[in-house]
């Protein structure tokens, strides 16, 4: 084979090969650009079905709104003046909306190891808005520089009350914003006022659960820094609410009968000829004064000479004022001890002495078992603070997807003083992170049922 015949097979080899490797090269680009794609697939793929999951739990939400506005609705007059904050745990705890669970969450203020389930009664709390600075003094963890500048933000003028703060102080911040001078419209509000932080107003309980949970307990470990002593510390959070407020009639939605009110003598000797024989409405008449200005029914009571079984007729009736309606009032029947210690002049035995009246003798309608608990004094102290009735109730819906892939967590408010629930807050909690056991989205995600022991266990 001569040198020419030699150059053109290596030529030619050559050739073969530099198209081999360009082939290789096509080939692992191609395989590059599969793989790229493949993973792009699986990733728009994932992101899709938790887009779905995340629409299904909005969705979830929607449906626990109407719920909870049926509930309410269903709920008859004696029921939602009088009951308890809480309703059967049952009717609130896991309850399924297609494939997807949603939960009213609410705070167990007595134990911080067991979860709690039903509507909150916002009546059952301190009103941030009405309530005197030395009632807010008494919640738990509040401090007299917060208490003193909540009272400079809600009011008109431009005082500064002692240890609060008026615009010379929030202008002056890196970010400067006006001194309200308006009510506050939200309970979170509060953070905007000198002498708050999120340590006062949730305390330990960084997710709203009211339950003592691994990480609210391990010292500074993790986030909140606690103090690991095996107890919740919660702030005030639980204890206060913008929302109270209550038409100033009785349970009927008649008109009450002002006491202070010189014209309105004859309604209420014709309430009290109703109920008692005349003899006995004109003696009670001849006790009240000439000019009368009560401070409060329970004044009236005492003044006028009344049992406590007539009292217990007319009180729901009787008013000092003439305002249509009525804000801040505290309902005695839900209010938990830490809320009635908050009320003038009450001490701890005091306020256990009404949980302890309420636990035997279950809600009341009228104001009227208080004369039966407390004496004279503390009775007509209270008397201008506290109701027997509830007109707002907030629920703390928490929704998970069928799949597990997706939960929102939402804080409603709802009225129903115009007898169809109206909705008057909606707020996204969904930041503050999953609040029940993580069992329970575990078991989802892994495509397996929700079976009454994991169900139980929330």
């Amino acid at each position: 084979m001569t040198a020419r015949t030699h150059r053109q097979v290596d030529r030619r080899y050559r050739t073969h090969g530099t198209i081999l490797i360009v082939t290789i090269w096509v080939v692992l680009v191609l395989a590059g650009l599969a793989l790229v794609f493949a993973r792009s697939i699986r990733v728009a793929a994932i992101v899709s079905r938790n887009h779905v999951a995340s629409l299904e739990a909005e969705c979830i939400a929607a449906g626990a709104s109407a719920y909870i506005r049926a509930r309410l609705a269903q709920t008859d007059e004696e029921e939602t003046t009088s009951s308890s904050s809480s309703t059967d745990a049952d009717e609130y705890r896991a309850l399924q909306v297609g494939e997807g669970y949603f939960w009213v969450l609410h705070s167990n203020l007595e134990d911080d190891d067991d979860y709690d389930y039903g509507l909150t009664d916002e009546a059952g709390k301190i009103n941030l808005n009405s309530a005197s600075e030395e009632m807010l003094l008494k919640l738990p963890g509040m401090t007299a520089e917060l208490a003193a500048s909540i009272i400079d933000w809600r009011d008109e003028d431009s005082e500064v009350t002692t240890g609060g703060a008026e615009n010379e102080y929030y202008l002056l911040q890196s970010e400067p914003y006006n001194c309200k001078n308006a009510p506050l419209q939200t309970v979170v509000e509060i953070l905007l006022i000198k002498g708050a932080s999120e340590e006062l107003l949730y305390g330990e309980d960084t997710n709203l659960n009211g339950v003592l949970d691994d990480h609210e307990n391990d010292g500074d470990l993790s986030a909140p820094s606690d103090d690991r002593d095996g107890r919740l510390d919660t702030g005030f959070y639980d204890y206060v609410t913008v929302y109270s407020v209550e038409a100033n009639t009785d349970s009927q939605g008649n008109a009450r009968i002002n006491v202070n009110d010189s014209s309105s003598r004859s309604d209420l000797q014709s309430a009290l000829q109703e109920m008692v024989k005349e003899e006995r409405a004109l003696e009670i008449m001849g006790m009240m004064s000439t000019n009368p200005s009560y401070d409060n029914i329970l004044e009236f009571y005492f003044q006028v000479g009344l049992t406590s079984e007539e009292f217990a007729q007319l009180a729901d009736k009787l008013t000092t004022s003439d305002e249509e309606t009525l804000s801040g009032l505290v309902n005695v029947n839900t209010a938990s001890k830490e809320v009635l210690l908050c009320l003038p002049g009450l001490e701890e035995n005091d306020a256990e002495a009404l949980l302890s009246y309420r636990e035997r003798n279950g809600a009341q309608t009228s104001l009227a078992w208080i004369v039966d608990v407390l004496d004279q004094d503390k009775a007509i102290a209270i008397g201008s603070y506290i109701t027997a009735r509830s007109s707002q109730y907030s629920a703390d819906i928490v929704c998970l997807s069928g799949n597990g892939r997706a939960y929102k967590r939402y804080k409603a408010v709802f009225d129903v003083q115009s007898g169809s629930p109206r909705m008057v807050y909606w707020k996204s909690l969904t930041s503050f992170g999953w609040p029940l056991n993580r069992q329970i989205v575990a078991t989802l995600r892994e495509g397996k049922p929700l079976t009454e022991m994991i169900l139980s266990m929330n």
